[in-house]
């Protein structure tokens, strides 16, 4: 099996949901929620993938980088390279039934695994699939992050404390899942988090917490006051509002303001190694890679999602010798060019 035939698998699956597009660019399917694409315009969805174009790589030949290393730790594992898997679901409502959940999580924390890095895997309203979620982590080795809903402060703890057991990496909060109201209509309730309950949530476990949703300095230095270990800068993939800026547009002035006090991860539009590279130059520590990868587990299962990160890490690799950095913890904004 190859990427070619694993695209074509998933383009039939998907027909009429996804086009599995040359260039996932959000604009076939803007609008598409429930679905695959960008709420309303699809104008955020859209703003990720064009902040990062708004960038180009200056090519270096005269240096003797000639083996570059890719592997950083975070949260304590050693990755092959810092490109996890980001958190999906909704294979019922988004996919509409071209892969079901369980298999679509199942995928990604096999293939992550194979491929030496970490896959994020989704919460919801049922503790069960949660719990099924968190055995495929346990059967890993540990090898993943559950992505936990902002429930009212009971549930998420009770969420918490089986993640522990499960024996996981880190506990990551899908803040901007809060921007989801309308689900209030079918009884499910997310809010917002004060820094005090923020507080409470990263001393009520021995497992570093990530914050995800963070699209501000102002909301960094919150989430700094409150403890947490890390964040990532996320407008939930231009899910939640089409008046959001790209994540890339916010990424620098976040990591240049949070410097070394916690891992900086950002999600949004990450399609191809390049991209990686510039959201390192750009401050980030790790990127979250979602469309890809749940292409690749629709056509191809965990084969599927660790060929298309084998894929990134040769182009993370080529564009790593072509701007002349011998490791991903020293690539600087110095090899980008902005439009």
């Amino acid at each position: 099996m190859d990427l070619t035939e694993v695209r074509e698998i998933a383009r039939e699956k998907l027909s009429g949901v996804c086009n599995v597009c040359p260039i996932c660019n959000g604009q076939a399917c803007a609008g598409n929620v429930p679905g695959v694409g960008g709420i309303g315009n699809g104008n955020s969805f859209k703003r990720n993938i064009e902040a990062l174009r708004e960038y180009f790589i200056n090519l270096k030949f005269i240096h003797d980088v000639t083996d570059p290393t890719l592997t950083r730790d975070l949260f304590g594992v050693n990755l092959k390279m810092p490109v996890l898997g980001a958190p999906l679901g909704g294979g019922k409502s988004n996919y509409q039934g071209a892969i079901t959940d369980e298999a679509l999580n199942e995928a990604m924390i096999k293939g992550c695994h194979e491929a030496g890095t970490l896959a994020m895997v989704g919460d919801g309203p049922d503790l069960d699939s949660f719990q099924f979620n968190l055995n495929l982590i346990k059967r890993s080795g540990g090898w993943g992050i559950p992505v936990i809903m902002p429930w009212e402060q009971k549930k998420l703890l009770r969420r918490i404390k089986i993640s522990e057991e499960a024996g996981c990496v880190a506990i990551a909060l899908d803040l901007d899942a809060a921007g989801f109201v309308h689900l209030r209509k079918s009884g499910i309730k997310y809010e917002p988090k004060s820094i005090e309950k923020l507080k409470e949530i990263v001393e009520a476990t021995r497992l570093p917490v990530i914050l995800k949703g963070i699209m501000t300095v102002e909301e960094a230095e919150k989430a700094v006051k409150a403890g947490v270990k890390g964040i990532i800068v996320s407008n939930h993939g231009g899910r939640i509002s089409d008046c959001t800026p790209g994540t890339v547009d916010v990424l620098p002035g976040i990591s240049y303001f949070l410097e070394e006090d916690v891992v900086i991860l950002v999600d949004g539009g990450i399609r191809t190694g390049t991209d990686v590279l510039k959201c390192l130059a750009l401050g980030a520590h790790g990127v979250l890679m979602g469309r890809p990868l749940g292409i690749g587990a629709i056509g191809g299962g965990s084969e599927g999602v660790k060929l298309t990160l084998e894929k990134t890490y040769q182009e993370l690799y080529t564009a790593m010798i072509m701007t002349g950095m011998q490791s991903v913890e020293k690539i600087d904004v110095d090899i980008l060019l902005k439009r």
